[in-house]
């Protein structure tokens, strides 16, 4: 996990340095949306975030999901925990008593 956390810094990094030497303006266009004379610095970083951010809404939806079912199997966990402790007083409540001077089996 970490190295994916070094990963990304470094290709973030790069991204950045990569931004501001390329900072001339330019034009763009998006379907009939148009900003004339932008930098391409802010291009760049804004296309950046916006596919981190992309990028990390189906991580977090997955990563919710887990937590949810992680919480769903530990609840369930001590429901069994607590039947087994039970059971286990049960049997142990209901041996019979030795009767002196017989064998125990």
């Amino acid at each position: 996990m970490t190295f994916g956390y070094v990963v990304v810094a470094l290709l973030t990094a790069a991204v950045v340095v990569f931004a501001f030497q390329n900072g001339t303006p330019v034009s763009v266009r998006f379907l009939t949306w148009t900003v004339p004379e932008v930098s391409t610095a802010a291009v760049i970083l804004i296309a950046l975030v916006t596919g981190l951010l992309i990028a990390a809404i189906p991580l977090w939806l997955q990563r919710w999901r887990l937590r949810v079912r992680v919480r769903g199997l530990e609840s369930q966990v001590r429901q069994l925990e607590t039947a087994l402790e039970e059971r286990h007083k049960a049997v142990l409540s209901a041996r019979p008593t030795p009767i002196p001077g017989q064998p125990s089996q």
